[in-house]
């Protein structure tokens, strides 16, 4: 079979909450066994009382810490739904968004996608503690008890709309689960996905199945192929990995933890027992995953075998894999059991030891088997050709390959092998030297501000924990994985010590409101195109040495402008000429350095809403928007440029601290001067003669008005321009201008374009009238509030202007290459400020195809204020409680339960029981005061906050019903129901009429004042 490649993963497994954790407790050998968590049961109540009784001896085993910790705010669950559902569906949750951020994809990227989800689970306790009294059964009860509902909350939360399917085969469901995803993966079914599984033991039921069988371990712990070997010991787990074909993978960049070479699942048929294992079936299902795998039996380094510390169990399992491995091999095969770490995961065994084996050919070294001092002679392992490792085993060069068994207590048996992950072309750049290094971006995201100042400090500490180097490749991993969730924050950085730094002061940050940024729209945003003057020796030559983008589109200018200049301007901006300030020379040059920056904006995602072109600005804002071809418009451009060069000296340009008509009288005077710009209100540029501009300077200089002289060498916009418009009209009379694509702001109209054609005559007309700067910036204002002004131009030149122009006070300004230090750094300040104002950029154009390499990234850290174990207090109780923590708070015990299947009546551990209803409880209730200013938003609040069982203070009048309240069809006709009761004077509402009102609290609020109205006489 083709390979399938293993590209992230998450887990969380006793005493070892996350992949890197997990590692850790392999490699030293961490024994993760502890007492029963008072939480569960408590073990006296299930001891034998006499010798045989058949009772439970389980009072040690592998547990969670955590387990009733469940982040339902960031999943859009209602703590009502959240207290009803089993635990594991909760731990699947969060561990598959750290699993897809572990393949270096944001989780929200696959929504909508094809992508399938396979769960391994064994049987459904959760279900028969909390459903055996009819009279306590509710909608989210049953969805929430259901096992095999595991994978479809994946699939639902995620949004994820391939095959979803929970599978349960026993001890094998995990590994089996890993199976079915390879095969949908192989089959095209699904392009991506998560497979793996889950377990938790939530009460002593399965344990006293394990002491009647003869198989319970008596003091908690499994000691797989060991001498002391005695049975199993039960253990929580979850699991999942994230699969894609090898192919897919690699076309893509993302890192591979191994690859899976093959996978067999069998059945042992009619063998000695439904619950006996079959060494036959074990040794065909291990021999034809080598088959498919195409792999003989002496290419395997090690096995993770299904070892569960089981006399019979051990030496079945060792006599299969010996009649395999029994071959001429230069060492014999290691085997190891994770169990003897954690205990028996039973549904998460499989996929336990598949994340095992994964990182062990990850890392190139095979942990060490527990318990491997004391190996049970027996099993004859050393002339079956295996061994346990007593220490870890180093893997030699070149390709390694695996082997992982999973056996189902009813006889289905799973194999898997798994090899080292190909060479990626696309990782050969070794470290650089960080004083060298380009800066980038880093993002990160939460769903909430406290969320994102979590999640700051956690990778702050990570990135402070690597050797200094580049942060680029660390930045754009960011982007493609820490990003979409509402609250954003973004940093530039050169290394790992400036990147760590800046995460560690914004996690610092006493207001939230100071690092996190919630935008509800994407930013708009409008280039305004730097006119002649702003030109100086070697501009952009940082941002050019920085960016490849922007050396492409400086090229591609380049090259369209020099069958008409007759060299490289290229070579001329970034050689420090001052030629760069002559006419000829500085318009083509102006030309290029907008157009190359501008499209290597739009390629970084930046569109604009509209351009506005400041005199030679017009031309590249006339090509991105559309109307001119860069041919086009560079042929212009340099013929306008020679032919003003050659205009005779004498013109020159004078700014203006006044307003036009304060400035008609001398005007009037001086016929030889006229208005060359317009930039605001109290900004002007006089155009005409220089001995002219020099009497009308004197005269303003006397009255206390600020004058400057431009540094240019002609009266551009004047009539002194006569000469060459000729000249140049014939040059543009060939134009075949386009409608514009983009909104244009017109600077010779001081308005928006409207149909008029940008055309010979507009550019002929626009190099001799005023530019009407300020007209056409308020125009653009007025049709589009723009929330980002950015220039585009060597230095900032117009963004003063327009901070003169009276314009709204929330507008921001940006500049992508500000003044003669300008570097790739300010290119990537810009993007960030961007993406906090809601721009989803395309990340790649910001970074040199060798920065974009994946970085594993610490993965999502989850609130774990909210905890749900037992069925939640009662709204009415929360509000009588002081406020301080409105985190979900276990209920206390009540009456006894229904009596478990395999347990005394009586019997259901306290923990699990639904708390008794007080007979005199009122629903929760807002205070009088609001209740008498808006009576129909309260009626709804205390309704919603009733059916989700939230805090009223949560429920607030924004609060999205969908979104962030985490309703649902069922949940909306228990609104429905509520609300009825709460306000019969609204009457009968059908679900029909609620559907559209319910956008928001508010929104619902309003829908229903309108009816009460109607209704009232």
């Amino acid at each position: 079979m083709d390979s399938i490649a293993i590209v992230g993963l998450d887990c969380a497994f006793p005493g070892a909450p996350g992949g890197d954790a997990y590692w850790d407790l392999l490699m030293r050998g961490g024994d993760a066994v502890g007492d029963v968590p008072g939480q569960r049961w408590d073990p006296r109540d299930y001891a034998a009382r006499e010798p045989g009784a058949g009772r439970s001896e389980m009072t040690r085993g592998g547990f969670l810490d955590d387990a009733d910790a469940f982040d339902n705010d960031f999943f859009s669950v209602a703590p009502r739904e959240a207290a009803a559902m089993d635990p594991q569906h909760r731990l699947l949750l969060q561990c598959a968004w750290r699993a897809l951020e572990d393949s270096g994809r944001a989780p929200g990227a696959l929504a909508g996608t094809g992508a399938g989800v396979f769960v391994g689970v064994m049987g459904g306790e959760w279900g028969r503690l909390r459903m055996g009294d009819p009279a306590e059964i509710t909608p989210q009860l049953g969805a929430g008890s259901s096992a095999g509902m595991t994978a479809n909350r994946i699939s639902y939360h995620l949004n994820l709309t391939g095959p979803s399917l929970a599978v349960d085969t026993a001890c094998s469901s995990s590994l089996v689960a890993v199976h079915l995803a390879a095969n949908a993966l192989l089959s095209g079914e699904c392009d991506t996905a998560l497979a793996g599984g889950v377990n938790l033991v939530l009460s002593p039921a399965l344990g006293i199945v394990y002491t009647q069988l003869g198989l319970a371990s008596a003091d908690g712990r499994c000691r797989p192929f060991s001498a002391d070997a005695d049975g199993i010991a039960r253990s929580d787990g979850v699991g999942l990995v994230v699969l894609r074909r090898t192919a897919d993978a690699l076309a893509d960049g993302q890192r591979i933890y191994a690859v899976i070479r093959g996978t067999a699942v069998n059945q042992d048929g009619r063998s000695n027992g439904v619950t006996a294992p079959n060494r036959w079936s074990q040794q065909k299902v291990v021999e034809a995953a080598y088959r498919r795998a195409g792999v003989t039996p002496d290419q395997v380094a090690f096995i993770e075998a299904h070892g569960t510390g089981t006399v019979l169990g051990d030496a079945i399992e060792c006599a299969a894999l010996g009649s395999v491995h029994g071959v001429e091999r230069a060492e014999p095969c290691a085997i190891g059991s994770v169990k003897g770490n954690l205990g028996h995961t039973e549904g998460a065994a499989g996929i336990a030891g598949l994340i095992k084996a994964a990182l062990a050919l990850h890392h190139r070294i095979v942990p060490a088997s527990r318990f491997a001092d004391r190996e049970n002679p027996q099993l004859r392992l050393a002339e079956r050709g295996l061994r346990l490792l007593k220490s870890p085993l180093r893997l030699p060069p070149g390709e390694a390959v695996a082997g992982v068994s999973s056996f189902g207590m009813g006889g289905t048996n799973a194999h898997a092998v798994l090899a080292t992950a190909p060479r990626s072309k696309a990782r050969t750049a070794g470290r650089r030297d960080a004083a060298s290094g380009a800066a980038g971006v880093f993002t990160l995201t939460g769903d909430t501000p406290q969320a994102l100042r979590r999640n700051l400090a956690e990778q702050a500490d990570a990135v402070a924990r690597r050797p200094r180097g580049e942060a680029a490749a660390l930045c754009w991993s960011s982007n493609r994985v820490k990003t979409g969730l509402p609250f954003r924050f973004a940093v530039t950085a050169r290394d790992t010590a400036e990147l760590a730094a800046g995460l560690r002061q914004a996690a610092g940050q006493e207001l939230p409101a100071g690092v996190a940024h919630r935008p509800w729209s994407r930013p708009v945003v409008a280039f305004l195109f730097t006119g002649q003057g702003s030109q100086f020796p070697a501009m952009t030559a940082g941002l050019h040495r920085d960016s490849a983008v922007y050396r492409h589109f400086l090229d591609e200018a380049d090259a369209a402008l020099a069958p008409h200049t007759g060299g490289s301007v290229r070579d001329l901006i970034l050689g420090g000429e001052q030629r760069i300030h002559e006419t000829g020379t500085a318009q083509p040059a102006l030309f290029a350095v907008g157009y190359a920056l501008a499209r290597t904006l739009t390629e970084l995602g930046v569109r604009p809403a509209a351009v506005l072109g400041h005199s030679i600005g017009e031309y590249p804002a006339a090509v991105l928007a559309g109307v001119l071809s860069l041919d086009e418009a560079a042929r212009l451009v340099a013929v306008r440029g020679a032919l003003m060069q050659e205009l005779p000296a004498g013109g020159g340009m004078l700014a203006v601290n006044a307003s036009p008509a304060d400035l008609r009288g001398l005007l009037d005077d001086e016929p030889q001067v006229g208005l060359g710009a317009v930039n605001g209100p109290a900004d002007v540029v006089l155009s005409g003669a220089v001995r002219a501009l020099e009497r009308i300077a004197e005269i303003l200089r006397a009255r206390g008005v600020r004058t400057r002289a431009v540094p240019v060498s002609h009266a551009f916009h004047s009539a002194l321009m006569a000469p060459a418009l000729e000249r140049f009209a014939q040059a543009a009379g060939t134009v075949a201008a386009a409608s514009p694509q983009v909104p244009v702001a017109s600077t010779r109209y001081g308005r928006m374009l409207r149909d008029e054609p940008m055309d010979g005559a507009y550019w002929t007309g626009q190099a001799a009238e005023p530019v009407l700067f300020s007209s056409a910036l308020g125009a653009l204002e007025e049709a589009l509030a723009p929330t980002h002004l950015i220039e585009i131009g060597p230095k900032p030149h117009l963004l003063p202007l327009a901070g003169r122009a009276g314009l709204r006070g929330d507008i921001e300004f940006l500049h992508p290459a500000p003044g003669a230090g300008a570097s790739g750094r300010d290119l990537a300040e810009l993007v960030a400020a961007l993406f906090r104002a809601g721009l989803d950029p395309e990340w790649d154009a910001l970074y040199a195809p060798d920065r974009r390499t994946a970085e594993r990234l610490r993965p999502y850290v989850f609130s774990d204020r909210h905890r749900f174990w037992s069925k939640p207090a009662d709204p009415a109780a929360r509000q009588s409680a002081a406020p301080a923590e409105p985190a979900v708070r276990p209920a206390r015990p009540a009456r006894p339960a229904p009596a478990l299947a395999l347990g005394p009546p009586a019997a259901l551990p306290a923990e699990f029981a639904e708390p008794a209803a007080e007979p005199d409880a009122a629903p929760a209730r807002l205070d009088a005061l609001s209740q008498e200013r808006e009576p129909v938003l309260s009626a709804v609040i205390e309704a919603v906050a009733e059916v989700g069982d939230y805090p009223l203070e949560q429920v607030v009048r924004s609060a999205r019903f969908y979104e962030d309240l985490g309703f649902d069809s069922v949940m909306i006709m228990q609104l429905k129901d509520r609300i009825e009761a709460r306000l019969p004077n609204a009457g009968e509402i059908s679900v029909q009429q609620l559907l559209p009102a319910l956008r928001s609290v508010g929104s619902l609020a309003e829908f229903l004042t309108d009816c009460v109205s109607v209704r009232t006489p």
